[in-house]
């Protein structure tokens, strides 16, 4: 793209030659010869204090939010963070291909990353632009976007959120051709203050379908007429357990069973849970909206092998099963994965970090999952963090709370003997992985 269009589609103005750039970056540490730098700005950083050294690494030309004495032509803006929206959704309007995005409560990287398996199998995994770990937001889903390519021919967009208005917003720049919403549960209810009002929420990916576009709906979500009724006149297909969606899976004799509006067909996942079977049909929906044959729905099901930090099986120095779902906790989530150590053999130990975002209802939901792990059989919980001690008081008897890293990391080592399967999860921010780190031995990582 030329930096003279660039202005254009971002309504700034340029200053100097107009150049091509070959890419964008908002690092100046790994911005690459030929890229746009765009200068962004947070609480904690400046990017404009940077564009000196992206235009000694090599950058074509700037996009900054106040002139900067620079060598390099620079496209002014007043914000640089919403020019970069603007630049991303102009350079995916030149690309006719299927876009599907997804959001949810929980799933959605799980769900992008099995449909991503399944497109590799129909045409080969370089021609699938996947969002890359969890660039959900309002500044890494614009530059996932910036890297679409006329080699592409599918791309799976997750998009984040955590107030009203972030979705429609990422939604309008993406100008997706399939639109799905994974669930609509508890995570983020302290921001948004209802569970009606987070589906509410994760609907609005549905109002940047383009025309001819295929909304997916969870049917055996609680807020699936709520999603039914925002797409009156579209496309739409249903997905989930019950009777009556178009796309059902029902899950029998270890395998999961699929039946679609043309097919029906059986798949042996690599990963644990129920909740794992229902990311299989929502990425299975996806695909049939897509228009995917059958066999690579099940080559890709079946081939997929499980995202780092959820559900991953790992073992430990000291013989134990360590189930490392550590990236990130809400109480929905937290309640899949205690059902998965259930069906493990005694003694089932979770170490417990704090979950975030629910507001005025922490202590309710914190309580509410220790007395469900309780419930489920679980044998010993410890938990760290402030939140974690009304799970704590919630599971009684075989729980520990602990206010030190290091002290809970000692009580996890002693209580990872040979025959122990022990589940590591809490919110991002508590960094649980530290925890599955300091006692797995070195190699790779398995499904649950």
């Amino acid at each position: 793209m030329g930096i003279a269009e660039a202005a254009n589609a971002v309504g700034g103005t340029l200053q100097g030659a107009p150049v091509a750039f070959t890419g964008v970056s908002t690092d100046s540490r790994t911005v690459g010869a030929g890229e746009l730098f765009i200068a962004l700005t947070g609480e904690n950083f400046d990017g404009h204090d940077y564009v000196q050294a992206s235009a000694t690494r090599g950058a074509a030309a700037a996009l900054v939010s106040r002139p900067m004495e620079v060598a390099i032509p620079q496209v002014i803006v007043e914000d640089t963070k919403l020019a970069l929206g603007r630049l991303a959704a102009a350079w995916r309007a030149r690309f006719t291909l299927p876009l599907v995005a997804l959001t949810g409560s929980n799933g959605k990287t799980t769900v992008k990353e099995m449909l991503a398996a399944i497109l590799a199998r129909h045409g080969g995994r370089e021609g699938v632009l996947a969002t890359e770990g969890n660039l959900n937001n309002d500044i890494g889903m614009p530059l996932t976007l910036l890297k679409l390519r006329e080699s592409h021919y599918f791309a799976v967009i997750e998009m984040g959120m955590n107030h009203a208005g972030e979705i429609d917003y990422l939604t309008h720049i993406a100008q997706p051709t399939v639109a799905l919403v994974t669930n609509a549960h508890r995570a983020h209810v302290g921001m948004l203050g209802s569970v009606e009002a987070i589906a509410q929420a994760k609907g609005e990916i549905y109002s940047g379908l383009k025309t001819g576009g295929t909304a997916i709906v969870n049917g055996d979500d609680a807020f699936a007429s709520l999603w039914m009724s925002l797409n009156p006149d579209r496309r739409v297909l249903t997905f989930g357990m019950k009777e009556g969606v178009d796309v059902r899976g029902i899950l029998g004799d270890g395998q999961l069973r699929i039946i679609t509006p043309t097919d029906a067909f059986a798949v042996s996942l690599q990963v644990a849970g129920e909740h794992n079977a229902r990311n299989a049909i929502a990425a299975c929906a996806a695909a049939c909206a897509l228009e995917i044959a059958p066999h690579a729905i099940q080559a890709g099901l079946n081939g997929f092998a499980g995202v780092p930090g959820r559900l991953q099986k790992r073992a430990a120095t000291t013989g134990a099963t360590l189930v490392d779902d550590s990236y990130n906790a809400n109480p929905e989530s937290m309640k899949a994965a205690l059902k998965v150590l259930a069906l493990a053999p005694a003694p089932r130990v979770f170490v417990m970090g704090d979950m975030g975002e629910l507001g005025d209802a922490t202590a309710q939901m914190h309580a509410e999952v220790g007395a469900f792990a309780k419930g489920v059989g679980i044998d010993r919980l410890l938990a760290l963090g402030e939140a974690s001690l009304h799970a704590v008081e919630a599971f009684g008897a075989g729980a520990e709370h602990f206010t030190d890293f290091e002290a809970l990391a000692a009580r996890v080592e002693s209580a990872a003997t040979p025959n122990a399967t022990i589940l590591i999860k809490g919110s991002r921010f508590m960094r649980m992985e530290r925890i599955a780190d300091r006692l797995a031995q070195p190699g790779g990582r398995n499904a649950a």
